[in-house]
């Protein structure tokens, strides 16, 4: 039998406030996903936001480092994940053990962990970055350390040609940015003519290179909002259109490529959000030895302070 959208709607809406419950999304969340959150953003904007929530309950709609992330920063609050099966390839491509053993090739090195990443990857890392401040996260490192980047080489290239900083880059990436090409570019340069192309750091070299600009999605959500363009060709998961265009109902909003799909960030469903409200299922839980270690990653990306290496690797 088929459920009606309005009255899951409203039931997530009722159990939400009966529960002190608040709904984040990331920005590739399914359109109806987005709209039923208390608050969207990027992986940073969520992060600050999970760490200064009153609510008791945090249902993230994200990918299963994210709420994570939202269990250290908040680890009085049950945080839900509405489909326990939203993992990150990316994330899965590092472990700790790899991080540990280019400690031990490069001593005194300070590791940059991209927040995509599970908590045993953060825990031996010394500050975490999200794809909006890698830049200034690398730029609070003294000259005189060398710094590893992990799990994501080419957000990572990116951050070394920005900052003109020599980066160790671990080999992982992101296979829906890795699909773009500046082929794509091309091609849609010639069908949008005067359209500036923005694509996600996540994207290999070239492509960020070929770009107008390569932005975080919540800097693509404020590039836009400034450009005077009139069409736009964004290059990153295609949910951020979602946002865009209920942002700037004046403009046109074209994927560099229609098949740049995370099929794990479309998991989560409104059925599975009212689910989690009604079960309290499936919840994160990080151990406390883990999240003390992994949340100190955390909380020295969210400061302004000198990013040093961890005394136990100096």
């Amino acid at each position: 039998m088929d459920i009606d959208v309005n009255d899951t709607v409203n039931e997530i809406v009722r159990l939400k406030k009966e529960k002190n419950a608040v709904i984040l999304a990331h920005n590739y969340q399914r359109d109806e996903v987005q709209d039923i959150a208390d608050f969207t953003g990027d992986s940073l904007e969520l992060a600050k936001k999970a760490a200064n929530l009153k609510e008791d309950i945090v249902v993230f709609c994200g990918v299963h480092f994210m709420a994570e992330t939202a269990a250290m920063l908040s680890p009085e609050k049950t945080v839900l994940l509405p489909d326990i099966r939203s993992g990150c390839p990316m994330a899965d491509m590092a472990t700790a053990q790899d991080v540990l053993e280019l400690r031990k090739k490069y001593p005194g090195a300070v590791v940059v962990c991209y927040v995509n990443s599970t908590a045993e990857v953060k825990a031996v890392s010394d500050v975490c970055c999200t794809s909006s401040n890698a830049i200034d996260i690398v730029g609070r490192i003294s000259k005189e350390h060398k710094i590893i980047f992990v799990p994501d080489k080419y957000l990572g290239g990116h951050v070394s040609r920005m900052t003109g900083r020599e980066i160790i880059l671990f080999d992982g990436y992101c296979p829906t940015h890795a699909r773009l090409s500046v082929d794509q570019i091309a091609k849609m340069r010639k069908m949008y003519p005067g359209a500036p192309v923005i694509v996600h750091p996540e994207s290999k070299g070239e492509v960020c290179i070929a770009a107008d600009e390569a932005l975080s999605t919540g800097q693509m959500c404020a590039y836009a909002k400034k450009s005077d363009a009139k069409t736009i060709i964004v290059g990153t998961e295609t949910g951020l259109l979602h946002r865009l265009e209920n942002e700037n109902p004046d403009k046109v909003f074209v994927p560099l490529y229609e098949k740049a799909v995370c099929v794990n960030m479309k998991k989560n469903s409104l059925a599975k959000i009212l689910h989690s409200l009604q079960e309290l299922t499936p919840r994160i839980e990080v151990s406390s030895a883990v999240a003390m270690k992994a949340n100190a990653a955390v909380v020295a990306m969210l400061g302004d302070g000198p990013i040093v290496p961890g005394e136990e690797y100096e």
